[in-house]
């Protein structure tokens, strides 16, 4: 599925590029084969394998379905590359009316609002690390894969006001997205912190989980821990400061005009045409 989902945003994207260059430069290529090849290790590698041996392992794979992935494939702006990928007919018959619904448009612009999407984000977070969830996602595949999608779906909503992937419009001030990150960054360093710094074990399944590495369960838990504080924090703080540097920056804000007022164009001339071409 991964392997055809890049081959259809590659046959797009081939074409969006000769169309537009500006707007579809090589390295939106780049950072869709990154965010596909970062799903790749966090699903289908080792990583899913050692899961259940060693909670680090458990939460660098969360990390990378949570912050790594969904971002990477964002800024690759798919959403028209992929229709435009798919054969004409289908894109015809098919993804043409579905995106045209009115019920489609009104259930999309609820679930990218930013503020639906950042409680989503945050309740799938601690939702899933809950010590009866948690432990029922290791003992049962259907519930982990439950797990995974409920991860990647709510990061993918919550990248999605940060990112704001062409062809979308801003529902928030871009100052607004300040906040929105710090606070999520907060509660990341909180629930890491819970980690780090808690003298039990949280997860009991990896009390009887045999030895890698010479880590001890508790001591598997604190570099969890860590892995979730330190680049999860980096993660949130980078865009936050990338967002703040521009706002400061008048030439950067007098770009950001002009790139809105021609989206408004080019998305009227171009977004329903994409399924017919």
């Amino acid at each position: 599925m991964l392997l055809i989902t890049a081959g259809i945003y590659a046959r797009g994207f081939s074409r969006l590029h000769r169309q537009m260059p500006d707007r579809f430069p090589i390295w939106r290529l780049a950072m869709f084969m990154a965010g596909i090849a970062a799903l790749f290790i966090a699903v289908a590698s080792p990583l899913e394998e050692l899961d259940d041996l060693l909670l680090q392992i458990h939460m660098t794979q969360h990390l990378l379905l949570m912050l790594v992935a969904p971002s990477l494939l964002l800024a690759g702006a798919p959403a028209i590359a992929l229709v435009r990928g798919l054969p004409p007919r289908i894109a015809r018959a098919i993804v043409g009316p579905i995106l045209r619904s009115d019920v489609v448009r009104r259930f999309f612009a609820w679930l990218t609002d930013p503020l639906v999407c950042w409680i989503a984000f945050v309740v799938a977070t601690w939702g899933w690390h809950l010590p009866a969830t948690f432990q029922l996602a290791l003992r049962s595949d259907g519930w982990h894969v439950v797990e995974h999608v409920c991860f990647f779906t709510t990061a993918l909503m919550f990248w999605y006001p940060v990112i704001q992937p062409w062809p979308s419009a801003a529902r928030w001030p871009r100052w607004a997205m300040l906040p929105y990150l710090l606070l999520a960054d907060g509660q990341n360093t909180i629930l890491a912190a819970l980690f780090m710094f808690s003298d039990r074990l949280i997860y009991p399944f990896y009390a009887t989980s045999p030895q890698v590495a010479g880590f001890t369960p508790l001591g598997d838990q604190v570099v969890a821990g860590a892995i979730m504080w330190v680049p999860g924090s980096i993660f949130y703080l980078v865009p936050a400061a990338l967002i703040m540097f521009q706002m400061l920056a008048p030439q950067s804000l007098s770009r950001q005009s002009a790139h809105e007022a021609d989206f408004h164009r080019r998305v009227t001339r171009e977004v329903p045409a994409a399924p017919h071409l």
